[in-house]
């Protein structure tokens, strides 16, 4: 196992320079500039701003100063929040992202997969076609869409829930409810329909037909042989699901107006902000990359043949 990991951490080290060398080629080439958007500011100011952050030298002179910099584990100040740095503010705003993303994905696996099972074990009845239509009406409706339907029935219709903003205290909690469920619905949706094909499949197995030929208990013979066999597409998908997450985070938090990566990252591209959008850009390749990695190894685990490849 110790060799698998090894081995993938090499292999994405290619994926995290092109990620670097395409993020910041992207932004260079994009109109205007982190100071084209101050009026007030005069040229020869911004020349000297331009210069101090080294704006002004040959493009690949930059790459190379950059690329210098992460070595160094410097991702660089910020361009246009005044005495920050990019890792102050990815370290403001990563406890709200990583609360949204983790609680997310962990609600969805836990209903999808019950869902999922549910609708296997009742297949082809009532249960059965009831999580399949909820499934298909919440593939065909993204956050974008259930972010302002969420809002307007809850916290205007109903006003049961706040519908934006974020404290930090036990109270504050409640301000993560909606988006939560908001980033969760897609991924529930997906993991359901897996999970149903996934128990489905297994229950037709030659193992379980042995299990329950040698008199085994049914409940034994779902918990320890049938749901090892169903959750291997389910941790198959929780890498992609992760970057589902982290792409979703951007429009939920700018929506429920959460103080997250997502949101820096929206607010830093429209300004230009080279350093922040890089930064944020690698950290969230960073952290698909070791839960793909995280995914694979407990793969491998469900399905020791695996680890030969």
């Amino acid at each position: 196992m110790l060799t698998l990991a090894v081995r993938r951490l090499v292999f994405s080290i290619p994926t995290l320079l092109a990620v670097i060398v395409g993020s910041f080629f992207l932004m260079h080439a994009a109109p205007g500039g982190p100071f084209a958007r101050a009026r007030q500011v005069p040229p020869a100011i911004e020349q000297r701003l331009e210069a101090h952050y080294g704006l002004s030298k040959p493009v690949f002179e930059q790459i190379i100063d950059y690329i210098g910099g992460l070595l160094r584990g410097d991702l660089g100040p910020s361009m246009i929040y005044q005495d920050k740095s990019v890792l102050d503010i990815i370290a403001e705003g990563a406890p709200t992202s990583a609360l949204l993303g983790i609680s997310s994905l962990l609600l969805a696996l836990f209903v999808g997969g019950s869902l999922g099972a549910l609708a296997a074990l009742r297949q082809n009845k009532s249960q059965d076609h009831l999580v399949m239509a909820v499934a298909v009406i919440g593939v065909c409706l993204p956050p974008l869409v259930v972010g302002p339907l969420a809002q307007m029935l809850f916290g205007v219709q109903w006003r049961v829930l706040p519908t934006a903003g974020l404290h930090r205290d036990e109270v504050g909690l409640v301000y993560l409810i909606l988006p939560v469920l908001t980033l969760s619905l897609p991924m529930i949706a997906v993991i359901s329909r897996l999970m149903r094909a996934s128990m489905i499949e297994a229950l037709r197995s030659n193992a379980i037909r042995t299990a329950r030929a040698k008199g085994l208990p049914e409940r034994t013979v779902m918990l320890k042989h049938a749901l090892p066999i169903a959750l291997l597409p389910i941790v198959s998908y929780a890498g992609p699901a992760l970057a589902g997450v982290m792409a979703g985070s951007f429009v939920i938090e700018k929506v429920y107006q959460l103080p997250g990566i997502g949101a820096q990252l929206v607010l830093a591209a429209g300004q230009r902000d080279y350093t922040l959008v890089m930064g944020v850009v690698l950290v969230y390749s960073v952290l698909i990359i070791l839960a793909n990695l995280a995914a694979d190894l407990l793969y491998s685990v469900l399905d020791p043949r695996t680890r030969a490849t």
